[in-house]
């Protein structure tokens, strides 16, 4: 009898996850910037049918952006998420958004 030349199956061995959707994290050393130094961008961008408005990239510390979503969302009434380096907020708020950070002291790139 013949062996088979192509074999159907999975191997599981040490290597194997079961969940493929985990990034490996990047750990690239990113310089902390004062918010007068920033050079921020606003994107709009459409999910499911709904208006999101993202605000990158920042160059601040992991709990320094927090505190800052958390102002935000304060005072624009609006949900959001911090994703790597940008801000992600429900709605298509960019006007008031753009208002909030100069009064804070960053800037946009024109």
């Amino acid at each position: 009898m013949k062996k088979n030349l192509f074999e159907m199956g999975a191997q599981f061995d040490e290597g194997w996850r079961a969940d493929n959707k985990d990034k490996p994290s990047q750990n690239i050393p990113q310089e902390i910037k004062t918010p007068q130094s920033h050079q921020l961008h606003l994107a709009k961008e459409k999910r499911r049918g709904k208006v999101v408005s993202i605000v990158k990239p920042f160059f601040l510390e992991k709990d320094t952006l927090d505190e800052l979503l958390k102002t935000l969302k304060k005072k624009l009434a609006t949900g959001g998420a911090v994703k790597e380096n940008s801000l992600e907020f429900q709605g298509d708020i960019s006007g008031a958004l753009r208002t909030q950070l100069e009064a804070l002291s960053y800037r946009f790139k024109t």
